[in-house]
């Protein structure tokens, strides 16, 4: 009853801003002051009012040397745009090309529309009547001119600002792979996926979040692959974002997630386009977000946590095999302390005599009791990791060795903690190394049995372990169970799961994506085995047959 309530209360409150927005369309419609005037003093001073009169704002008062001397200006951000594409493409074939031309004919310019037809040569460029365009525009690396006694302005694409080379993402490195990884230019990382999935299907289609950033966002899939409910899903989603600033990627992540108050993402991540491009031939979406290195997908699945690309690569004995251990590290990095500190507070009966009576030995002497050892440990192990990741490279390498060493082996000899303690942190600690993007999620799911196990013993340890299962089991990312495909169980997408079967073996994608083209490949063995007659292919590989 009372999620219904809520339910009913959010779809108020939507209806609510959606009506005080659709208000405040009318009103800027009907006053018309984002309508271009054909009086250029006052479109200047319009404009110098947009940007405040800042010092980089630049405004190139012109005179257009047609049949009869036009006024313009031209306005653009120094350091947005590319210098030399504003002096070739924009001002020499207006003040000096034009000059040729009008001695031949007379040249009269009554709209925009002529002077970006013969006069624009080889740039992007369009004609608005709005102001807020114009000013979004400018704002983004183009440049606008304005005529006197034309109610329009003319946008030409001269973007040119300094951006970074692409180069292998640090996140995600690989022995053999791609070394190229996304950047913060948007049309860099659009450009990248393309070059992989160069089918005609594959759409982009972008939107404009944040009232003071206004960042570019684009929705990216595959025609005919992606299920059409989940594109529309998350549109509906990023259109219902009311900001003032997207910045990076986790300003989207945590806007359109769907369970917010879980441990778990239900979006993914990554820096590398070949994995992006995996994941939108299986049906994904990618959400690609101006000025962030990081492109999401959605939606998002546990298992995917423990795939990496050079699974792909790697023969499918030794992928398995890295696959269930990243699994088990999993286990052991959230499940280890709780563990240690249940069996040898309260179930020492389960310890072998000879290692409980090691255990005390080295515990003779302590003073304090284990939970409290274990406590102090892993808060030195959260300083510590939190340090290195924080501090310049060379210096946090060097804070994590001396901090590792040191501090543990000063500790243990102060007869603060014992030894077992010390190695059950650095087993939980190696263990987490292994699924970085679970990090988050590991770190207070850790604390959280850990605390009940203190308390309870391993009763609290396995109430825990059953809230986690049941919570992960409850989530779903845009309709998908999170725990797809062992809950519920899909024997299909088992080949890639725990285990990676052959390649030519999945010819089918995930069917809990639900994507429209179910048929991934029409292959029935190995290349050298497989016999077809040439159904599913395209005319040059049945040529090659």
């Amino acid at each position: 009853m009372i999620g219904f309530i809520r339910k009913i209360h959010g779809i108020w409150e939507l209806k609510k801003i959606n009506s005080q927005i659709s208000s405040q369309k009318k009103l800027s419609e009907t006053t018309g002051k984002d309508k271009i005037t054909a009086n250029l003093e006052k479109n200047k001073e319009t404009m110098v009012n947009s940007f405040n009169n800042s010092d980089d704002f630049i405004s190139r008062e012109i005179t257009l040397p047609f049949m009869k001397p036009v006024k313009a200006i031209l306005f653009y951000i120094d350091g947005l745009c590319d210098g030399s594409a504003i002096s070739n493409n924009v001002l020499r074939p207006m003040l000096v090309d034009s000059r040729k031309i009008t001695r031949d004919r007379n040249i009269r310019i009554s709209r925009m529309g002529d002077l970006m037809e013969g006069f624009v040569p080889g740039a992007e460029a369009c004609t608005t009547s709005a102001f807020s365009f114009a000013v979004q525009s400018i704002a983004s690396g183009d440049c606008a001119l304005f005529i006197d006694g034309l109610d329009e302005s003319l946008i030409i694409n001269t973007k040119g600002w300094e951006k970074r080379s692409i180069s292998e993402p640090p996140t995600e490195t690989v022995v053999r792979g791609s070394r190229e990884g996304f950047t913060e230019n948007f049309r860099t990382n659009t450009a990248l996926l393309r070059r992989r999935l160069k089918a005609p299907g594959l759409r982009l289609e972008t939107l404009t979040i944040g009232d003071r950033t206004q960042t570019t966002v684009g929705v990216m899939f595959i025609e005919g692959i992606a299920n059409r409910k989940i594109v529309d899903e998350i549109k509906r989603r990023l259109g219902n974002i009311f900001t003032d600033a997207i910045i990076t990627s986790g300003y989207v992540e945590e806007f359109i997630e769907e369970h917010p108050h879980s441990l778990f993402a239900t979006t993914g991540y990554s820096e590398r386009p070949d994995v992006v491009a995996g994941k939108l031939l299986e049906g994904r979406v990618a959400i690609i977000i101006d000025g962030a290195p990081f492109v999401l997908t959605a939606p998002m699945l546990f298992l995917e946590h423990m795939q990496v690309i050079e699974d792909y690569t790697s023969k499918t004995q030794y992928a398995t095999f890295v696959r269930i251990l990243r699994f088990a590290a999993f286990v052991v990095s959230i499940s280890t302390p709780a563990l240690f500190v249940a069996i040898s507070c309260y179930h020492q009966e389960l310890i072998p005599t000879p290692l409980l009576y090691t255990m005390i030995a080295s515990s003779e002497g302590l003073p304090f009791p284990t939970i409290i050892e274990t406590i102090v440990m892993l808060i030195i192990y959260e300083l510590i990791r939190e340090a290195g990741v924080r501090l310049p490279k060379p210096v946090g390498q060097a804070v994590s060795i001396v901090g590792a060493l040191v501090m543990g082996q000063a500790a243990f000899e102060a007869g603060v903690v014992g030894a077992p303690v010390v190695i059950i942190i650095a087993l939980t600690a190696v263990a987490s190394f292994i699924s970085p993007f679970l990090n988050e999620a590991t770190t207070i799911i850790r604390w959280f049995l850990l605390l009940l196990s203190g308390v309870m013993g391993g009763l609290g340890f396995g109430v825990g372990a059953f809230t986690l299962l049941i919570h992960i089991a409850s989530i779903k990312s845009y309709s998908v169970p999170y725990l797809h495909p062992l809950a519920p169980l899909s024997k299909q997408d088992l080949k890639d799961s725990f285990y990676r079967t052959a390649l030519w073996k999945m010819r089918k994608r995930p069917l809990g994506l639900n994507s429209e083209d179910i048929v991934r490949q029409n292959m029935d063995g190995p290349a050298t085995e497989t016999n077809n007659n040439g159904e599913g292919l395209n005319e040059s590989q049945q040529t090659l047959l």
